[in-house]
Order: structure tokens, then sequence, then C-alpha cells
């Protein structure tokens, strides 16, 4: 018996001036609950209880030691219900990260329901658009526009899905004209997310054929909101997933191109450590957003 045990079941039986009802309470027999408490003694090197065949009573410096252990082991409890209440009481500080667009156009939008329905939990939100394969040990929880993590230790749930597609303002088209064909795009200028000097080839599908085209951009950014206010203003074509531009095509603001010709789709995850206890805030804000994400049709409206 281990020695927090041993110490436990000394409280009890001072409490409960008996060896055979603190047995029975903590589910030993009374042979065994005998032993933990001479072994005890021994240990010690002084005697804590005086028994007859009647009655049971703390010796002097039981009855010290007796104060001191169901201190211990009342603070132990304590610590246990502390701890706990962060697994089952959704309370403290939630952090995550997602893209400065994503952040304000999804993120920030749904927190006034989500704090009335868990007052306890302060948000703190790092807009970033650079992340590195582990989540920062500082993260709750991460938005993350790739289909796998490549690290086992985190769990990734599915939110939406949302095709990449290629747009431009309504002055761009009337001044520049519209591209019919993928190749047609190296004599427009393009907008496009870029995190190194040299931008990607952009490959598109129809049916089944594919084409794949090498433009040069005149504006490159890590940030989806910079080349979508960049094609607002007519300075090119803007390529970008859909919950970039979803509401400025549903106002007509950006025109989508190349309708026939389809482009990769990104897959929008949230990202968490994997824990065998999940702590709470973690538990009812992926909850809470993936609800959010179904009751308005993200996925649906992204892959239109």
């Amino acid at each position: 018996m281990d020695r927090f045990t041993q110490m436990d079941l000394f409280v009890q039986v001072a409490e409960l001036a008996s060896i055979t009802r603190a047995a029975a309470l903590l589910g030993l027999s009374d042979s065994v609950a005998s032993r933990a408490i001479s072994a005890l003694e021994a240990r010690l090197g002084v005697r804590l209880l005086e028994r007859t065949t009647r009655r049971l009573w703390l010796t002097e410096a039981g009855q010290a030691y007796y104060e001191r252990c169901a201190k211990l082991m009342a603070d132990m409890a304590e610590a246990d219900a502390m701890v706990d209440q962060y697994s089952t009481h959704p309370s403290g500080q939630l952090s995550l990260t997602a893209s400065p667009s994503f952040a304000m156009m999804y993120i920030a939008p749904l927190l006034p329901e989500f704090r009335r329905l868990y007052p306890d939990l302060t948000i703190r939100i790092l807009a970033a658009n650079h992340y590195e394969d582990a989540i920062d040990p500082g993260i709750d929880l991460a938005i993350r526009t790739r289909e796998y993590e490549p690290d086992s230790g985190i769990t990734i749930r599915k939110l939406a899905q949302a095709r990449y597609v290629p747009v431009a303002s309504p002055h761009y088209i009337t001044e520049h004209g519209t591209p019919t064909t993928p190749a047609d795009l190296v004599r427009h200028r393009v907008l496009m997310y870029s995190v190194s000097k040299e931008s990607p080839p952009i490959t598109f599908s129809k049916d089944e054929n594919k084409e794949s085209v090498r433009v040069k951009p005149v504006l490159t950014s890590t940030e989806g909101r910079v080349l979508c206010s960049a094609a607002l203003a007519g300075e090119g074509i803007a390529i970008q997933p859909m919950f970039t531009l979803y509401d400025d095509v549903q106002a007509g603001r950006l025109v989508p191109l190349l309708r026939d010709w389809a482009l990769p789709h990104v897959t929008v995850n949230l990202a968490f450590h994997t824990r065998r206890h999940q702590p709470a805030k973690i538990k009812v804000f992926a909850d809470f957003l993936t609800a959010q994400f179904l009751q308005h049709e993200f996925g649906r409206k992204w892959m239109e």
C-alpha cells in the first residue's frame, strides 16, 4: 500500500474510531487495513492508536499526525477539484490562432454568442498566416487550411471545404476583358497568395483535362483580404478560396471567372493537441464552431 493510501486510511480510522468501518469505506478487508496501520506505525517509529476490544483512540502522537494528515488529504481533494473544473467547467483563457482574414470574417462575429453561453471564458486570438507543424504550446486551437497534419499528436476536426476561384471586379473586366481559358491569364494582371518570392504554377481541371499555367503576378501577399481589396479596386484578377471571397461575390462586387474550369479546393480544419482528458474549454469551442459552420452552411456556400 502506498504512503498516501496509508495516510488516507489512518485519517478514516481516526474519524470513524474503527478500523473495520474505515476498511469497509475504502474497500479493504479488516486484515489488510490492520496490517497497513501497523506498517505505518513501524515506518514512523511511534504508536498512533490505542485499542481495546471495545474502543479505539488516538495517542498524543496519533492526534498530532491525524491533524496534519487530515489537512493534507483536504488540500489534495481541493487540488483535484480545482483541476477537475478545467476538465468539466469551461473557464480561464481560450487561445486560438487563425489567419487575420478568417479570424475577422468567421471567428470574431461568433464570439458574442459563444461568450453568452460560456461567460467564464476569455478569448485570445493570435491572427497569423504562418504556422509550424506543431501547435505552439500556448495555443489551444488553430484554424488551418490543410487536409492532413504531419504531427500525430494533433487532432483535426473538419469544418468545411472551399474551392479556389479567380475573380475580378466588374470595372477590371470592362477595361481588360474576360479570360476564357487558363492560358489567357498570362495576359492579365494576376494577384496571388504566396509565401515565397516565386509563385507556383496554377493547375486548372475541366472534365478529364488539366492545364497548368505559370503567371507573373503583379501583386503577391500572405493575406487573402489584401488581394481581395486590390481586386475590388480593379487592380487585377485575384485567385482566392471562396471563404475569402463569398460576400463580395454574392454582392456582385467581384465576378468569378473561368467558370468551366476548376481549381483544387482547400480543407478548413480545426486543430488541437491530442489529449486523453481534453479541457472543457477546448471541447465546447470545437463543438460550438462545428455547429455554427453547419448552421450557416459555410461548407455548401464555399463549394458553390
